[in-house]
């Protein structure tokens, strides 16, 4: 299968989504799942430059939550790990390949790592609470995942305590992490890449003034800077108000990216000034539900050129997915679409919700152009 075809597939039917993308609930992936991650999958070869300049790959992607809420007596995440062998990595199987391949993969991991059970007051009335053991710490740093955005509303779900341990469970494994208060910094091909993330729901008031001003200390340390926004309005497929304008806000300081997630949907692109400001990239490896009302979602890929201190984008794609190996049920296993009407009509979701936005990108390439 050449690269042009997931184009042509893409174009293959047209269904209307314009609040969300769904799947023929009948319908097979007619295509073998070695196939698709064939052509996300760059060579390295291919993206190393002769100019000096070096050429970074970074992947994005939403929630990742694993685990289970150790309140309640069933937990669907331990009984598809039984079911899968108890293999942790189970999960990734769809997307390893294209994260080992890459030179930065940033999840959001929205949860803790940590096998207490003590609940703090402020979170005993919570629907949902997240914890998987400690040692589901391998189920990044074995599969591609570099990078972790750690501020959320479910990193405090078990306490300070429990939110320090697993910053120690992901430095131990070599993960990379980043709050408001702490700068993520990965070094790969010889450069830095700084990165911040940030809770806003119900706290822009505090943050107008802050991010600016980190994301300008930052830039002038490091010449690649990704903000990570978990901001928006559950299950909303665009952007607030005041995710735009902090959005720009970011773009305006310093920042080469901005990526968002929260709302559990796959929301529209900006370019504004040059910058990407991906508002949600939806969820991705997600255990808080057993089928949530839509599991269509995407992958986020860009390059970057560094050379001498300075960084230019060299343009983006996206992979549209299934946050689900299969249609009837979520069994965590993110995996890329590969029938025609299924990738259309994410695409169509992403142009349709991004019609008020001023700067939306005009295309959501599914390869490298």
């Amino acid at each position: 299968m050449r690269k042009g075809c997931l184009l042509l597939l893409s174009l293959m039917l047209t269904i209307p989504a314009l609040t969300g993308a769904g799947w023929a609930e009948e319908e097979e992936d007619d295509l073998l799942i070695e196939d698709v991650i064939e052509e996300v999958v760059t060579e390295k070869k291919e993206i190393l430059d002769t100019d000096g300049s070096a050429i970074l790959t970074i992947t994005c992607t939403g929630d990742f939550t694993i685990g289970g809420d150790s309140r309640k007596k069933k937990n669907i995440f331990e009984d598809e790990l039984k079911a899968q062998g108890g293999d942790i990595n189970f999960t990734m199987q769809n997307m390893r390949d294209l994260f080992l391949e890459d030179d930065l993969t940033l999840v959001n991991f929205e949860g803790t790592l940590t096998d207490s059970t003590y609940v703090p007051a402020n979170k005993k009335e919570n629907q949902f609470l997240f914890s998987a053991p400690p040692s589901y710490v391998s189920m990044l740093s074995d599969n591609g995942i570099e990078a972790v955005s750690l501020e959320n509303n479910h990193i405090m779900d078990h306490g300070q305590e429990a939110y320090e341990e697993t910053q120690q469970h992901l430095e131990e494994a070599g993960i990379v992490w980043s709050n408001s208060e702490h700068l993520g910094v990965f070094e790969v091909k010889g450069i830095q890449i700084a990165m911040l993330s940030y809770l806003c729901i119900d706290r822009y008031d505090q943050l107008w003034d802050k991010v600016p001003a980190d994301i300008a200390d930052a830039k002038a340390r490091y010449p690649l800077v990704i903000v990570s926004f978990h901001w928006g309005n559950e299950l909303d497929y665009a952007p607030t108000n005041n995710q735009i304008r902090m959005g720009r806000l970011a773009v305006d300081a310093g920042a080469d990216l901005v990526v968002g997630h929260h709302s559990h949907r796959m929301n529209p692109i900006e370019c504004y000034n040059g910058v990407y400001i991906c508002y949600s990239l939806g969820n991705f490896c997600f255990s808080g539900n057993s089928k949530p009302s839509d599991m269509s979602s995407f992958v986020f890929q860009i390059r970057f050129r560094v050379k001498d201190g300075i960084c230019t984008s060299r343009g983006f794609r996206i992979i549209p997915i299934r946050i689900s190996s299969r249609t009837n049920r979520n069994d965590f296993i993110p995996t890329p679409y590969t029938t025609g009407a299924n990738i259309d009509s994410v695409l169509t979701t992403l142009r349709a919700n991004g019609k008020k936005l001023e700067y939306a990108v005009a295309e959501y390439p599914l390869d490298w152009r």
